[in-house]
Order: structure tokens, then sequence, then C-alpha cells
């Protein structure tokens, strides 16, 4: 039986060969939906060697299961006499391995596990190959992009609710209750990271999120969601005008607008991340604003909200290709009193012409 996706873990093996691995340690939720297709997921192990056959490593319970969806070869441990560690220690082992370099993901390794890894394999050769992981994710094959745009579907459907509920004295929370159930109807399986819904001063913030605080007249919201579907993300940012704002509070919006479109434009295959983030600098330096905004303006987006391939920045020489999906234009430009803006779109690269995947109004919204 062949593994569902046998193209992935091919490009992971033509990226490990370039780092030196022998086996790749797959334990993290995003990249075990990425080479299983499984979202009802625990307790699981994928093992990508060089050489060989990818296997994975469960619950003796689920073991059919997994192996029946995925297509690859399922090795179940008897819990409590057997844990994960000796079952993924006693694999790595059969493919022939004495002192495997062995790639690790950026996130989260259960202490367990390492711990026997580590008794069983010489420390050294644990490598961190995150990079490896984001550049096999980066560029979306079809059923990929389908599940995308299913989230984009529900985040703009979460936003049409939230901006609907948005008036002096309702909360932060109360608009963003109204967001995610309204997500929550449209197929989403869940927020792809913690929601803002921020209003006032609270959108200066770096990472805010919804609160108890009641919005008021002459503030402006920032209603930034996210929607998931079958693991798959999407996020979207739009700002809300209630009642009459600052004159250049609504002048930095617009240049935000601007900024993204030019990125937008700019976005295509062959270029550097570096190149679409000056398209955008360059309109927010006209202004007069270059010295209150972040070096990076967009992620790529996929099983993650944020992923670190590309990133678009400045300065970054990550190569553009058609097939990857970006967001652009998150942060706002931090000046007291006029900041606090944001806009934020997923679109998708194409050969010829870009797709924007959250199709929503994009103007300043007056309430």
């Amino acid at each position: 039986m062949a593994p569902r996706f046998a193209n992935r873990f091919t490009k992971g093996r033509r990226l490990m060969a370039e780092k030196g691995l022998d086996l790749l340690l797959v334990v993290n939720r995003e990249n075990l939906i990425y080479f299983t297709g499984l979202t009802q997921i625990e307790c699981l192990a994928v093992l990508i060697p060089r050489a060989g056959e990818p296997c994975a490593v469960t619950l003796w319970l689920d073991a059919d299961y997994v192996g029946q969806e995925s297509g690859l070869t399922t090795y179940g441990y008897y819990f409590p006499r057997e844990g994960l560690a000796a079952k993924v220690v006693e694999r790595i082992r059969a493919y022939g391995f004495k002192e495997p370099r062995i790639g690790f993901e950026r996130y989260f390794v259960d202490f367990a596990l390492y711990d026997g890894l580590r008794q069983a394999f010489p420390e050294r050769n644990f490598v961190g190959a995150s990079d490896l992981f984001y550049r096999i994710r980066a560029v979306k094959e079809a059923g990929e992009l389908d599940l995308m745009r299913r989230a984009a579907a529900a985040a703009c459907r979460g936003m049409e609710a939230a901006i609907k509920s948005v008036k002096p004295g309702v909360t932060e929370l109360e608009v963003l209750a109204e967001a995610e159930y309204a997500m929550l109807k449209a197929g989403s399986g869940g927020s792809s990271f913690r929601p803002q819904v921020v209003s006032g001063e609270r959108t200066l913030l770096t990472h805010p999120c919804a609160s108890n605080k009641e919005i008021a007249s002459g503030e402006v919201v920032v209603i930034h969601l996210g929607a998931t579907y079958k693991g798959y993300c999407a996020k979207m940012c739009r700002t809300v005008a209630v009642g009459e704002i600052p004159l250049e509070q609504d002048r930095v919006y617009q240049i935000l607008l601007e900024a993204q479109g030019r990125a937008i434009a700019a976005l295509r295959p062959g270029v550097t991340a570096g190149e679409v983030d000056a398209a955008a600098r360059e309109v927010l330096e006209k202004a007069g604003y270059g010295n209150n905004y972040l070096d990076v303006v967009g992620y790529g987006v996929g099983l993650r909200q944020s992923e670190f391939y590309p990133i678009i920045g400045k300065g970054r020489t990550e190569v553009i290709e058609a097939g990857m999906v970006v967001d652009l234009l998150l942060p706002t430009i931090y000046r007291p009193g006029i900041g606090g803006p944001r806009v934020t779109d997923v679109i998708y690269v194409g050969e010829d012409k870009n797709k924007v995947l959250t199709e929503y109004p994009r103007e300043l919204v007056r309430v």
C-alpha cells in the first residue's frame, strides 16, 4: 500500500539530502495532517527515512485506522506496557540506523519521547529541521487550496457577523462571540489562532486579543479572525470606525490599503519576498511612516496561520513560487493617536494572476 501523499514524502527526502539527514521525526499536529491527511490524531508519530519506506507509530487501537486512511505501514504500541518512545526507537533501529542524524520540527516534542531517543541514539546528531518542513509545505496542491478556500469562506462569514455587531457599548468579546458562532456555523473547525477584536489604544498592542472592554464612539475597532477547514487555515483583518475618528487615523488606513495593494501586485513567481515587502514599504515611507512600521508584512499560510516560509519582510531572499499562499499586510503604523488600523488578506500566487481567497470588501467600515 502506497502512502496517500507519496509526493510529499518525495519532496521531504529531496530536502533531507540537502541537509544530510537520515530520518525525519514527525510528531507535530500540522505536519502529521500534512503527511497523513488525518485530523483525528493523538499519540501518533511518522518516521521518514531518507532511504526506505516511511511508517507510522500509534496506539494499537488506532493502528488499523491510521494505516487504512494514510496508506502508511503502521505499528501499534500497547500502552501502558509500551510507550510511543520505545516503539519509535524500535522502528528506527529496524531501518538499520545506529547513529542517525534525526531532523526535528520547530515546536514541542514530548519529553518522554525525546528522552527515549537520546538514550538510544547520540544526541549530537539531533538536528533542527523546521525550515525543511515549512519549505515542503510552502507550495500548495489543488486539494490543499480547496480546503483553504473553504476556511476563507468561513472567515468571511465571521467578519460579516462581527461587523454587524459593532456599536458603542458592546464589548470586544461580545463581537468576537458573534464572529466565532458564524464561522462555526459556516463549517470552520475552530480558530487558527487567538482571534483579535480590539478597540481604541489597545489596537497598538503587538498581539492583542479580545477583552471585556466596551467599544466607544470615536474609536477604531480592529477585527482579526481566523478559520480552519480540515486543518487548513485562512485569516483576515478589517478595521471599523465607530462614529467620527481622527482624520489622520482615517488617512493611515488608506495608506495601509494602498501599501497592501502594491504588495499584492508585486507578489508573483520569481520575485523575492524582500521585493514584495519593498513595494509596500515604499508607500509607507513616502507617507512619512517608514520608521513606524515593522520589518515583516506577511507570512506563508497553510496548516498554520503564520508559516515561516516564505516570510514577506525587509531584505528577505525567499523566492516566491506559483502555488504559494501568503497573507499581506497585518502590522499597523505604531504611532499613538493615529495608529491602530490594520488590514490583511490571504492571497494565492498564481502562474499568471493572484487570487485573494478572503473575498470581503476592504474599505474602512463606518458605523
